[in-house]
This record gives structure tokens, C-alpha cells and sequence, in this order.
């Protein structure tokens, strides 16, 4: 069966959430011993966004051992555009030298 998508006037328009109110929510999860989908109903959440907080907030707490921190995710976000950027150059250098080659021959 395929998954059409809904109309404009159905679909639900995305929400931001203050860091306040993530730290409330992943709090509910992590210290009052509720369960993920029981935190999300109560706040009107989808579950996975939840789950999401809580497992970056859990990785942070644990400094990485269940996942990668804050930070972590920081910088391999910057390495991965340094590593972007770095293979254009170097695909720009490539062409530049064999069309400099095919001209000199």
C-alpha cells in the first residue's frame, strides 16, 4: 500500500520548542520515571521528537558513552563541511590540472 501524502490544509504545521521547555519534557522522561509515550501524550509531542531529547540529554549526562554529546555532534558537523568543502577543491584542482595538461601537449 503506498503512503500518500495529506493535503496542505490537513497536514500539521511544525512547532519549535524553547530549550526551557525541552529540558521540562526530557526531565518528565528522565527523572520522574515516566515512560517516553506517556510524557509525549501528556504534552501533546510526537514520541520521537521526545526520544530524541532524551537520548541526546542522555548521552550528554553520560559524557558520550551512550552516544555522541553535544559537542560531539558539533564537530563532526563542522568536519563533515571541512571535508565537503576540501574534496571541491581538490575536484576543481584535478580539472584545472588536466586541462592545463591537454594544453600544454
Amino acid at each position: 500500500m503506498s503512503r500518500m501524502r495529506k493535503p496542505d490544509s490537513e497536514r500539521r504545521v511544525r512547532r519549535g520548542f524553547s530549550p526551557e521547555f525541552k529540558t521540562g519534557a526530557v526531565r518528565l522522561v528522565l527523572d520522574e520515571g515516566k515512560t517516553i509515550s506517556a510524557a509525549a501524550r501528556e504534552l501533546d509531542l510526537p514520541a520521537s521528537a521526545l526520544g530524541l531529547w532524551v537520548r541526546q540529554v542522555r548521552a550528554d549526562r553520560t559524557k558520550g558513552k551512550t552516544g555522541l554529546t553535544t559537542e560531539e555532534r558539533a564537530e563532526l558537523s563542522t568536519l563533515r563541511k571541512e571535508v565537503r568543502e576540501l574534496r571541491m577543491e581538490r575536484d576543481i584542482l584535478k580539472k584545472a590540472a588536466a586541462f592545463f595538461a591537454k594544453n600544454q601537449a
